[in-house]
């Protein structure tokens, strides 16, 4: 069964294939979608080869509500968004995905129902649907080859969901059992390198050995070390110490 997790419902207008339903599925549940809707599906509900491309989203198909008609699948909602990759010549609101799921998460915030409607793969959706959208998504692709399968746009759509109701860090390290170097940490290796190289003369010659020095510096202070970073690069150097007295 689906979720209560406030969300948009799915609509799948007279898709065609059940490989693309199972697709769109797992779209929708990789971004923590699970309200689907399918009006009039071409090859009957249940879809054996819908169930079987779902994989682990066979859920979002349990759940998935059954219309004849687009109307009867948009009756509960409050604002409707169609998806379509051409100019269909209706006056309405054309926002990216971005937009309309950014838009989705505010209304659907004040308690209103949102669907987003996805027609069949071989020519969209028809203006008739269309009409009764207060908006369109339209993706920005190559306009030279416009076409989008039915799953990829529910994906690109469902991603777009998740970013606008999810808080999420745009970057971050895996730091990997380690912490970040600290200042005194980097001094102590600074003063390592830079005293085993003025002992093998490398600041030469002495008129520039202090401007060479600094730079040395400037590229540490460059560089953002873990501590792991920074044993490493103490033992690399007594290692080269020690091979070199070896040598002699």
């Amino acid at each position: 069964m689906s979720s209560d997790q406030p969300q948009p419902a799915f609509v799948l207008v007279r898709p065609q294939m059940g490989e693309n339903i199972g697709g769109a599925a797992r779209a929708m549940l990789n971004f923590g979608l699970d309200k689907m809707r399918v009006v009039d599906p071409r090859d009957g509900w249940p879809n054996e080869r819908a169930v079987a491309m779902a994989s682990g989203a066979g859920r979002v198909l349990d759940g998935a509500l059954l219309t004849e008609t687009t109307e009867a699948a948009l009756a509960d909602c409050h604002y409707v968004f169609a998806t379509t990759a051409r100019a269909r010549g209706l006056t309405k609101p054309v926002v990216t995905p971005e937009k309309a799921m950014q838009q989705a998460a505010e209304m659907i915030e004040r308690g209103e129902k949102v669907a987003v409607l996805f027609g069949p793969e071989r020519a969209g959706l028809e203006n008739e649907d269309i009409a009764r959208a207060n908006a369109i998504i339209n993706v920005p692709v190559n306009p030279e080859y416009a076409s989008l399968n039915l799953a990829q746009c529910v994906l690109l759509t469902a991603y777009e969901w998740r970013r606008a109701s999810a808080e999420f860090v745009a970057e971050r390290v895996d730091m990997a059992k380690t912490d970040w170097a600290t200042h005194s940490e980097m001094e102590a290796l600074e003063r390592h390198y830079e005293e085993r190289l003025d002992e093998a003369g490398f600041f030469y010659p002495e008129p520039k050995a202090e401007g060479m020095k600094i730079n040395l510096r400037n590229m540490w202070s460059r560089m953002r070390l873990t501590r792991a970073d920074v044993q490493m690069l103490h033992g690399v150097m007594r290692q080269m110490v020690r091979w070199k007295d070896r040598s002699e």
